[in-house]
């Protein structure tokens, strides 16, 4: 199983960043998908998840209407577009796929600075 990550970077406040997520080793449409983010210091925070097929989605409150969680099941790729970006949404952005078990990516790095 191997969730890879890729995207981040270093962006200016209001700059946009898509992160993807490329999975493999398991039935990756069966899997819910979920993009969680932490800043040093702070807990692991829920940003966004989405379905199986793609059909139900839930936002974090800090970034409903700014962010947008989408999947291609043919490509087994999880993405994350986040547009308004802010200082605070600097981060790790990891990704995990949830069914009968669960797993993670090991992050990249969303650096919001002028």
């Amino acid at each position: 199983v191997q969730l890879v990550e890729s995207g981040g970077g270093l962006v200016q406040p209001g700059g946009s960043l898509r992160l993807s997520c490329a999975a493999s080793g398991f039935t990756f449409r069966l899997y819910e998908m979920r993009w969680y983010r932490q800043n040093s210091g702070k807990d692991r925070e829920l940003v966004a998840a989405i379905s199986g097929a793609g059909g139900s989605t839930i936002y974090a409150d800090s970034v409903k209407g700014r962010f947008t969680i989408s999947r291609d099941n043919a490509k087994n790729t999880v993405y994350l577009q986040m547009n308004s970006l802010e200082p605070e949404d600097t981060a790790v952005y990891y990704c995990y796929a949830r069914y009968s078990a669960g797993y993670w990516g090991k992050g990249t790095l969303v650096t919001v600075s002028s």
